[in-house]
């Protein structure tokens, strides 16, 4: 066909849509602003619930990228676009027939919820410093001691009007169980809490997984949200919380608490939105044309969506939305 379809976002979603519009005959570009492909993929360590490692999926994707011959532009930023051309960050200005937008999400900053102490204390991690610390073989205190208590907690930065994050970002529930487990393999001794307002396990074999981790693994889960966090004299962290079950107030102190961070919205939205005409949703994504028959499409003709960028997603659909939009780009210039 030579026509050129760029994609915005060389993660999961941006890299399946090439594929997919490369199998069918287009040009893809991918333009990726970090220095590698694979987005927030190459944070992770195994993936949930099969605890399958996530350099597999990443250089298995990778590697058909590569073998098809497309086009990749990586430490390059755009800095706008329209459904003609891409503009980057140094000025240049790319032609185009079509634009995917696959540039996904920002981890939520901890360091907003002061009460938790994160960059603050000692032994006060997120989720995604976990999962480099599972990937680099080195989970420990900060004085290199084995954690004999460790409390997760749910939602931080979800569901909280406080911060302007009132959506759910689907994948910190079931991380957070599945991070309990490898905790529990690594520190079969160590007692392993998890705070939650609500456990939402949505996906397959997550509600089998949640079992496994109370039966198997004897992690506890608490109905209730941590207020506060502080240090004590012997550097471990104390939590403040309360068990809404039973409505008794909680303190205890543990030597990790870790935060399950959420998904926002890129602060890059709103300008991309303001200049290509695009509609965001109240939560700061990106809003699709319709949620049933248009998920993929945005309301301007020739611009399409895929993966996070319209709304918190685990891998699997972010792989398949990547296909998804792939499909209506072609359908798009084909018409």
């Amino acid at each position: 066909m030579n026509r050129r379809v760029i994609v915005i976002g060389g993660g999961v979603a941006g890299m399946q849509a090439a594929l997919r519009l490369s199998e069918q005959g287009a040009e893809p570009l991918i333009i990726e602003k970090e220095a590698e492909l694979g987005g927030k993929l190459r944070g992770w360590y195994v993936l949930f619930p099969t605890f399958t490692p996530a350099s597999e999926v990443l250089s298995e994707l990778r590697r058909r990228v590569q073998e098809r011959g497309i086009e990749v532009m990586t430490s390059t930023e755009v800095s706008g676009f329209t459904r003609q051309s891409v503009t980057l960050a140094d000025g240049r200005t790319l032609p185009c027939d079509s634009v995917v937008v696959a540039s996904g999400f920002t981890l939520f900053d901890a360091t907003v919820k002061e009460e938790y102490g994160y960059g603050i204390y000692d032994n006060v991690i997120t989720s995604a410093d976990l999962e480099r610390m599972f990937a680099e073989g080195r989970v420990a205190c900060a004085d290199g001691s084995r954690p004999k208590r460790i409390a997760f907690l749910h939602c931080v930065g979800s569901r909280d009007e406080k911060v302007c994050q009132q959506h759910c970002s689907r994948v910190c529930c079931i991380t957070g169980v599945k991070q309990a487990i490898e905790m529990k393999r690594l520190f079969p001794e160590a007692d392993v809490f998890n705070f939650y307002m609500d456990i939402r396990m949505f996906g397959p074999g997550y509600e089998e997984m949640y079992r496994e981790a109370q039966q198997r693994y004897n992690i506890h889960f608490v109905r209730g949200r941590i207020s506060e966090a502080s240090p004590t004299i012997d550097n471990r962290i104390q939590i403040k919380a309360e068990d809404t079950l039973t409505g008794r107030p909680l303190r205890m102190s543990v030597d990790m608490l870790v935060l399950l961070i959420g998904m926002r919205a890129n602060d890059s939205n709103a300008p991309f939105a303001e200049q290509a005409g695009l509609k965001r949703a109240s939560s700061g994504f990106m809003e699709p044309r319709d949620m049933f028959l248009g998920n993929a499409r945005s309301n301007v003709e020739g611009i399409f969506y895929a993966g996070c960028i319209t709304a918190p997603k685990n891998i699997g659909e972010t792989l398949n939305e990547g296909t998804v939009a792939a499909d209506a780009a072609m359908e798009y210039l084909r018409a």
